[in-house]
């Protein structure tokens, strides 16, 4: 009996060392996609439904440069099927640059729809929670766009980080949660209006700020002869405005 368990104790060992040898650190899977579009400078360029981290630099092409990298939350086993279904993720959330026309360009996240909607329901029948319409099946967007520099931005972001910079068009960002960081180019006789519900707004201009019902804040600049017009919106989160040079996104640095 006692060479039987000392067999089986000096086998788990090794057993268990085979094991991890195979499996491997796991890891985040991700792709990347890059897509040039011709576009002429002083066009409005919008995103719809981006979420993640979003970057937006002016640049002196004709033309908007959209790089797209997709990852995994999770860290998984470097398996063929753990590859294939981060794969199969990957393709179900899509993003597009659509172009409208010679002045207008749009840039889309589509994401698969839910099909079912479980709801907590109180005895009145009243319900109290629905899950989202959408899913993002446990994947992270990174956006990096380049657009000729005096376009016009319209973004509408879900929820993550929005970094605008080096844009001297008008700029419209309006975000769910996160935060918010829009270098503007100096100088430059800007009209902001910059407002959270739940969250602070810090500016290198020294403009008109005050809080919103003790949690959320609004921010309001206009110089002697405004021309470009930045309009900021956040619902949980931050807001700064900077003046000057860019120096790059804060998550890359």
């Amino acid at each position: 009996m006692i060479r039987r368990w000392a067999a089986v104790l000096i086998a788990l060992p090794l057993l268990g060392a085979d094991g991890l040898q195979e499996q491997g650190p796991k890891q985040s899977f991700e792709v990347t996609k890059l897509e040039r579009v011709p576009f002429q400078p002083g066009g409005t360029i919008q995103f719809d439904n981006s979420y993640g981290y979003l970057t937006v630099e002016g640049w002196d092409e004709p033309e908007v440069e959209v790089t797209v990298t997709k990852s995994t939350n999770r860290f998984y086993q470097p398996e063929r099927k753990q590859k294939a279904e981060a794969e199969k993720r990957f393709d179900q959330i899509r993003v597009a640059a659509e172009r409208r026309s010679d002045k207008e360009l749009a840039i889309s996240t589509s994401l698969p729809v839910r099909h079912s909607f479980p709801s907590s329901i109180l005895p009145a029948h009243r319900i109290v929670f629905t899950m989202p319409k959408h899913r993002k099946l446990g994947v992270t967007v990174e956006y990096t766009v380049h657009v000729p520099r005096d376009s016009r931005l319209i973004v509408h972001h879900d929820n993550g980080y929005v970094w605008v910079s080096d844009v001297t068009g008008d700029i419209e960002v309006d975000s769910h949660t996160g935060d918010m960081i829009v270098m503007l180019p100096d100088p430059g006789p800007y009209s902001i209006d910059a407002r959270t519900r739940l969250g602070s707004v810090s500016s290198d201009f020294s403009g008109e700020g005050h809080k919103r019902f003790l949690v959320g804040t609004n921010f309001a600049y206009a110089s002697r002869a405004p021309s470009r017009r930045i309009r900021l919106r956040m619902g949980r989160g931050s807001i700064t405005i900077k003046r000057g040079p860019p120096s790059g996104p804060f998550w890359k640095n």
